[in-house]
């Protein structure tokens, strides 16, 4: 009776040790993000800055690649800080969308026929883009999927393997085989 009081006391203070430890990398996981923001900011204010030395097109094509170079930043610290498929998807399309508006205005600087194919050719990089984020984050949550089936069908073996047994030793084994499908 001793032992099992002694491990229960083991194991709640490793889940209050390990809600801790959750809590701090949390903090630290948004405080990353917060600094990558504040970074990306940064840039883009020196990066527009440096926009300041042309004029025309080439003035505009500058200020947009900044914002773009700013939101590629802070849509990778975002999809790093979420670390989620979803998140990631979100972030290549909101970066497609940025270099998709760069890359209409570099078009703007051309006229006739060679303005228009510049622009489908923007349109069908972004397009592209776009797909390539969907079907990663398909992918994603795919595999994501296959990796849980296989652990269950693991459990499953496992507990059959712990019916053959009986009492303490059971109990042992089925705990062993929770922990494993946990990892």
């Amino acid at each position: 009776m001793m032992i099992k009081k002694t491990i229960a006391a083991l194991l709640i203070g490793v889940a209050g040790f390990s809600g801790a430890s959750l809590a701090l990398a949390a903090d630290n996981a948004k405080a990353s993000y917060k600094a990558a923001e504040d970074a990306a900011d940064a840039t883009y204010k020196a990066d527009k800055v440096k926009c300041d030395d042309f004029s025309g097109n080439g003035k505009d094509v500058c200020l947009k690649q900044a914002t773009a170079a700013r939101e590629h930043s802070k849509q990778d610290a975002m999809a790093e800080y979420k670390g989620t498929p979803e998140a990631l998807a979100s972030a290549r399309k909101s970066e497609a969308d940025a270099d998709y508006a760069v890359a209409r205005e570099k078009c703007n600087g051309l006229a006739g026929n060679g303005k228009d194919v510049c622009i489908t050719q923007a349109k069908a990089a972004q397009t592209e883009a776009i797909a390539n984020a969907n079907t990663q984050r398909d992918v994603s949550k795919a595999s994501a999927s296959a990796r849980e089936e296989r652990a269950d069908a693991r459990y499953k073996v496992a507990l059959a393997q712990c019916d053959a047994l009986a009492g303490a030793a059971k109990d042992q084994c089925v705990n062993a085989a929770k922990i494993e499908l946990n990892k």
